[in-house]
């Protein structure tokens, strides 16, 4: 932590206008998420599931002091659809020189990789997703979207989630992805 502390803060001297967002990918799908939930007791309770694999995954990048966010539904993780989301976000935040925070997945490394040039990319340390806050996110989004629910087709769920995410407000990703670790 203290590591990612110092990287973080040498970048923001070095471009202190940047907007710092945190990034990472989760895979939705159609296969359900049991949650726990109450029961009459003595009965046994009966639940629909839905055992279907397709799926597709949300790429987000969130600022925890901003609430500021950017989200593309795309469907793999993948260097090609990593490039498709730094290009995205570049447009975004076009105005904005941008320090992405993420995980040293292999298609995030990837010499492939097409990095645009408003945004510099900061490696969170191996194996340490608890200092991600887009976790948190996930959870959140889960928890209200996917959690005891059926969708019988992949383009349901995507809408459904689509609509969810557009209408997070930025005191929710504030509050959600809240990064109090990197405060000094």
């Amino acid at each position: 932590m203290k590591s990612l502390k110092k990287k973080l803060n040498t970048a923001i001297k070095a471009k202190p206008d940047a907007e710092v967002l945190f990034f990472d990918e989760s895979r939705f799908g159609t296969h359900s998420k049991i949650g726990h939930g109450w029961f009459e007791t003595g009965k046994r309770t009966q639940l629909n599931i839905s055992l279907g694999f397709k799926n597709f995954y949300i790429y987000s990048a969130v600022s925890s002091t901003t609430g500021n966010s950017c989200s593309l539904i795309l469907p793999n993780v993948d260097t090609d659809c990593m490039n498709v989301f730094l290009s995205e976000l570049a447009l975004s935040f076009a105005n904005k020189p941008i320090l992405l925070v993420l995980d040293g997945a292999g298609w995030h490394r990837s010499r492939d990789l097409v990095i645009p040039g408003n945004i510099t990319l900061l490696f969170l340390p191996p194996y340490s997703p608890e200092l991600n806050p887009v976790e948190n996110l996930w959870e959140y989004i889960k928890a209200n979207t996917i959690k005891n629910k059926i969708f019988r087709c992949v383009t349901a769920l995507e809408a459904y989630v689509s609509e969810f995410i557009r209408n997070i407000s930025n005191a929710t990703i504030m509050s959600v992805c809240n990064c109090s670790y990197l405060r000094s």
